[in-house]
């Protein structure tokens, strides 16, 4: 008896319309800016700013002091001025809380539950990987993209090695990645890329905005 050969799905992303669009933005702005520090009134401050300089698309990290309320009241303000997600999401009730918060996106360190839990949500997830199989697996329970994470451990080449057998899924390299990184990601096929400390600085801790400004422009201006 011959055995019969499962069928294969074509490995993608998600294509709902909220990962449409949240993808749409992501390939035209090709910025993600990554807020993390343990000052909520700060974080608070360097979100507003970095909407305020044009970066349409801003994670606030979960692991941030008050992150709920951060996200709750930047999202007050902003209205839909920035789309505004949570980031260093790991549990289904990390996901539904973030969600509660007005978070339009939901980042996560790994492949688990909060990835299934996004799309139950509705909402985009750009779910972190590292290897071909935690890629797989992330876009098997929905992933809209792919957090290459953390990016600094294969750089460039270890992109340019994952688009080979994935050349439509949409990777943004995460960790590590400054102005020069940036470029190089972009260069090498990444749809965008996330930046956190290169480009916040010490603002998350009440240093200068104006200097937090200024980095803004010379990133985007980069990119």
């Amino acid at each position: 008896m011959v055995e019969q050969i499962p069928a294969v799905t074509k490995v993608g992303p998600s294509v709902t319309p909220e990962a449409n669009r949240f993808l749409e933005v992501l390939a035209a702005r090709r910025l993600l800016a990554i807020v993390r520090g343990a000052d909520p009134d700060a974080a608070f401050r360097t979100v507003i700013t970095l909407a305020e300089e044009g970066v349409e698309l801003i994670e606030v990290s979960l692991v941030t002091g008050d992150a709920l309320r951060v996200i709750r009241d930047a999202r007050a303000a902003l209205g839909d001025a920035a789309d505004l997600g949570a980031g260093t999401v790991v549990t289904a009730d990390d996901a539904r809380k973030a969600a509660e918060a007005g978070a339009t996106f939901l980042v996560t360190p790994a492949v688990s539950e909060a990835v299934a839990e996004g799309g139950r949500l509705g909402l985009p997830v750009l779910a972190g990987a590292l290897t071909p199989t935690e890629v797989v697996a992330a876009l098997g329970m929905g992933a809209s993209a792919v957090k290459l994470f953390p990016a600094s451990l294969g750089g460039v080449r270890h992109l340019r090695a994952l688009r080979d057998p994935f050349p439509e899924v949409p990777f943004v390299p995460v960790g590590g990645v400054g102005m020069t990184e940036a470029a190089d990601y972009l260069r090498a096929g990444a749809v965008a890329v996330g930046v956190g400390s290169p480009l916040v600085g010490d603002a998350v801790a009440g240093g200068s905005v104006e200097e937090l400004r200024a980095r803004i422009r010379g990133f985007r201006k980069a990119l």
